[in-house]
């Protein structure tokens, strides 16, 4: 009875070592081992990580500084940091501060100038116009003239071809009153005339000697009158030529000084023009629709230089894209059109980059431009833009915040891409097939 009473229960040993139960670790590790294998040809998307920042292709829809186009005081400020507002809101509002500029009255003085200019001009056109009349004046006048004395040189010319025939007519006469006269001479001396009879014949031949003489003289006389008239007919000339020069020459200062003063009127208008624009200066309006942040002035009275920035205004609507940088080993297997999936900031999500359809959390993105320089950081710059055929981005993303993008790449066994990792190669290189869609950004 006491030995019964100190025997121990074998029960428990049963019950932990379980020597009367078949073990089944072999089927479990054969059927692990059997999973695995089967699993390495499953398909594993390869891919390139490349972290980047959001921003957008087009600069005018990135944050952008409002600066001061011209010097002035600050007069007035009509928003305050944080605001938005419309394309065409006033920002500010400043004053004058260049001396050159302060009379209120400059563009209606400087237009006044304008005026009178013009009436300067419109002065010296007339005088031209007078000049040019004035020279067709003279130019008539020196046509009669030249007409008139022409004129008088053929009857001149008429004159002295009377005169000639005349002189040959007493000529003529002299030739026969001389043979009379000799005759006469011969028969007195033999007494067959009278000395009366000579004496008549002399005077007739004396007679006929003093027209022949004075015939000459008038042919002379004449001559020396045509002469005479061509000589004026130079002098006329000369005359009316120096006339005409001198008004000429009146005509063309006038001309030159009426282009003179065109030449002051444009620049007077230029800088009416200009002074008008400069007085629209002085309220500074918004640029685009936009939330104005990081003002750099404060207060009323601060003085602005020319270009100095003011504030800087957000754009409200916004294409988003992503620059990402790649390292120069990975750029040939980056190119147009290629997908990329992105994690952005602030979003969660849950990745298995291998298997990109079961990812969750991310976006999607398409290629659209890669940079052909490096950058001061050693990597490529590439610009992703959103993918309209994926879910679109979210409406609360800001430009420069930060995402990681997954760039997809060929799809291979999970044992190639095992295989390549353990030895160090890089992914398989591939075209991406052209996409004939545009991308929508």
């Amino acid at each position: 009875m006491e030995l019964e009473k100190y025997t121990i229960p074998l029960t428990s040993r049963d019950l932990i070592y379980r020597y009367h139960k078949k073990s089944k670790v072999r089927q479990w590790t054969i059927g692990i081992f059997i999973f695995l294998g089967l699993v390495l040809f499953l398909p594993w998307t390869q891919n390139i990580k490349a972290k980047g920042d959001i921003t957008t292709l087009y600069q005018e829809q990135r944050p952008q500084q409002i600066n001061s186009p011209i010097p002035g005081k600050i007069v007035r400020w009509w928003v305050k940091e944080g605001d938005f507002v419309q394309k065409g809101d006033t920002i500010l509002q400043i004053s004058e501060i260049k001396e050159d500029y302060l009379d209120p009255n400059l563009v209606g003085r400087t237009r006044q100038q304008v005026e009178a200019k013009q009436g300067a001009i419109e002065f010296y056109e007339r005088k031209a116009r007078m000049s040019t009349l004035q020279i067709e004046v003279l130019q008539e006048a020196q046509k009669l003239k030249i007409e008139q004395l022409k004129n008088k040189l053929g009857q001149l010319k008429s004159k002295l071809t009377a005169e000639k025939a005349e002189l040959v007519a007493i000529e003529n006469e002299l030739t026969l009153l001389t043979d009379q006269y000799e005759r006469q001479k011969k028969m007195y001396a033999e007494g067959l005339v009278s000395q009366t009879q000579l004496q008549q014949r002399n005077a007739s031949y004396q007679n006929a000697l003093s027209k022949r003489i004075v015939a000459e003289n008038k042919i002379a006389q004449t001559e020396q009158e045509i002469l005479n008239n061509q000589i004026e007919q130079n002098g006329v000339e000369q005359e009316y030529l120096e006339k005409i020069n001198k008004a000429e020459g009146d005509r063309l200062a006038s001309m030159g000084s009426a282009v003179a003063g065109q030449g002051e009127k444009a620049k007077l208008e230029n800088m009416a023009t200009n002074y008008a624009i400069r007085n629209g200066m002085y309220i500074i309006l918004a640029p685009q629709d936009g939330q104005i942040v990081q003002a750099n002035k404060s207060g009323i009275g601060e003085i602005l230089k020319d270009s100095e920035s003011i504030a800087v205004i957000v754009p409200t609507k916004v294409n988003y894209a992503v620059e990402m940088f790649v390292k120069p080993v990975d750029l040939p297997l980056i190119s147009n059109g290629q997908r990329v999936r992105f994690m952005f900031d602030g979003f969660p999500a849950i990745i298995f980059s291998g298997w990109p359809n079961n990812s969750y959390g991310t976006f999607g993105g398409k290629v659209v431009a890669v940079e052909q320089s490096i950058g001061t950081n050693g990597q490529f710059r590439v610009l992703v833009a959103e993918d309209p055929e994926d879910r679109p981005w979210p409406e609360e993303l800001r430009i420069g915040s930060g995402a990681q993008g997954i760039a997809l790449l060929k799809n291979v066994p999970i044992w190639y891409e095992l295989w390549r990792n353990i030895n160090g190669f890089p992914p398989d290189y591939y075209s991406s097939e052209p996409s004939t869609k545009t991308v929508k950004l």
